[in-house]
């Protein structure tokens, strides 16, 4: 029977022509955006992988950059090579040619002469094997400015193309730009004069930009406190306080612990091989020498400061000189490199190290280079100054006796090193000639080839940290 319309139906068919229509233009819709949708998927991930290549590329290029720095020239070189700056003479040659000029109470031309190793040290026929007479020169310690430029200038790392270095020395010599001022009553804009314009002729130099001094290097004489001048009235210069200097390396004879930028290197002392058999006579030499004496003690006086310490141990050599050496330098000035110093440590088991002016001595290689053992009596006089040229252990090659003990409580120097046996000190001994390779400055420029000297530790080590620090700064920035 046929269904008769009923009101409304108009309507609802109208209503399910619209849905049907609806349904296929919503089909019609989602044919036309999902080839659209997929188009800017694709677009996106290509981008996102575009951008994460170039990232990896500017990231490998930048090692790669380091890696040509370090292949670059001579195959030896594993960590790079360095570029040595052409200062101005007025920044280094002409600050030694007034040699008669700079120290008010002696001469300093003796001391710079022989690329800063002196002159040959006579009056050393009974101390030194007659085929090593050579070797020793009257080198004065704050030289090492003058010894270390000379090196570099022969060194096999040394590049003459700054673009494909990896660090860069700056052979300013600080220890005469200071002195010739010293004094002279004058005053703190004149003791830094010289220094500020070495820094502005640096930066003119576009590779300080690159990393603002990370990658540059000096050797200075002297020790730290000298440079670190807070007040206008205060001693010596404000040279590491600059802000141009808080990156550059600082390789000095005594450094600041608390300064990561500045690392203690040795003193020169007098002896300079002139090649490995050199050093292995003298270490023959020093090994077999007949110690007639527990220990000694070289030095004078230090009265101006309170409870001098360096006093209280020349009265307790005096008072063992049956088991003690002593040479007192005070009223006169022990000469670097004499007879009687030499002949003094070789004769000893032991050489007592008390703090110096500073907290170190030149005296401390001195000692070692004769194959004693040193007793310290504060840390900073070695242990936390030269890292990279001692024996990691300190008890392998030194006695270390607080000094509180010794001023406070009376502990006797003598008993803690009859304490040692036989044994204890020849290995000590042995631990000490070991290491006199790494402790002397060799006489020829081109260094002791196979045998590596102070230089040669101190030149690979600074070259291995510049390396690290770049390393680091390419990882930053990407």
């Amino acid at each position: 029977m046929e269904r008769r319309k009923q009101p409304g139906d108009e309507f609802r068919n109208s209503e399910n022509e619209t849905s049907k229509t609806r349904k296929n233009s919503d089909n019609n819709l989602q044919q036309i955006h999902q080839p659209r949708t997929c188009l800017y998927a694709t677009i996106l991930f290509i981008q996102l992988s575009f951008f994460l290549f170039l990232a990896r590329s500017l990231f490998h290029s930048s090692l790669n950059v380091i890696n040509q720095y370090i292949i670059f020239g001579n195959p030896n070189c594993g960590s790079g090579m360095f570029y040595v700056y052409d200062l101005p003479p007025s920044f280094n040659k002409e600050l030694i040619q007034s040699c008669h000029d700079i120290n008010p109470w002696r001469s300093l031309c003796d001391a710079v002469s022989n690329g800063g190793l002196g002159p040959l040290t006579t009056g050393l026929d009974e101390v030194v094997p007659e085929n090593l007479t050579g070797a020793w020169h009257t080198t004065e310690q704050y030289a090492s400015e003058i010894i270390f430029h000379n090196r570099a200038m022969s060194h096999p790392c040394r590049t003459l193309h700054p673009e494909s270095a990896l660090a860069f020395y700056i052979p300013f010599y600080a220890r005469f730009a200071l002195e010739r001022h010293l004094w002279a009553r004058s005053s703190s804009s004149d003791r830094d004069r010289l220094f500020g314009m070495m820094l502005e002729w640096i930066k003119r130099k576009g590779f300080w930009n690159k990393s603002s001094g990370l990658d540059h290097f000096m050797m200075i004489g002297r020790v730290t406190w000298d440079y670190r001048r807070a007040r206008d009235e205060d001693w010596g210069s404000s040279f590491f306080l600059m802000p141009e200097m808080k990156n550059v390396m600082r390789l000095i004879g005594e450094r600041n612990p608390w300064d990561a930028s500045e690392v203690g290197v040795p003193y020169p002392t007098g002896f300079h091989p002139r090649s490995v058999s050199d050093v292995v006579r003298w270490q023959d030499h020093v090994r077999s020498h007949r110690r007639t004496t527990l220990f000694c003690f070289v030095g004078g006086t230090r009265e101006k400061f309170k409870n001098d310490f360096r006093g209280l141990l020349i009265s307790l050599c005096k008072n063992e000189s049956d088991s003690c050496r002593v040479v007192d330098c005070a009223g006169h000035r022990c000469t670097n490199g004499t007879s009687t110093i030499l002949n003094t440590f070789l004769h000893s088991d032991f050489c007592l190290q008390p703090r110096g002016d500073s907290l170190t001595r030149r005296s401390v290689f001195d000692c070692m280079v004769a194959g004693s053992i040193p007793v310290f009596f504060w840390t900073r006089t070695a242990y936390d100054q030269y890292l990279w040229h001692l024996p990691p252990d300190p008890a392998s090659y030194s006695v270390f006796i607080d000094k509180f003990k010794v001023m406070r409580n009376g502990t006797p120097v003598k008993q803690v090193l009859e304490s040692y046996s036989k044994a204890d000190i020849e290995r000590m001994r042995e631990k000490v000639i070991e290491y006199i390779p790494k402790l002397v400055y060799a006489k020829l420029n081109e260094g002791l080839g196979t045998m590596k000297d102070a230089f040669d530790v101190t030149i690979d080590e600074v070259m291995r940290t510049i390396k690290e620090l770049r390393y680091k700064q390419v990882r930053v920035q990407d």
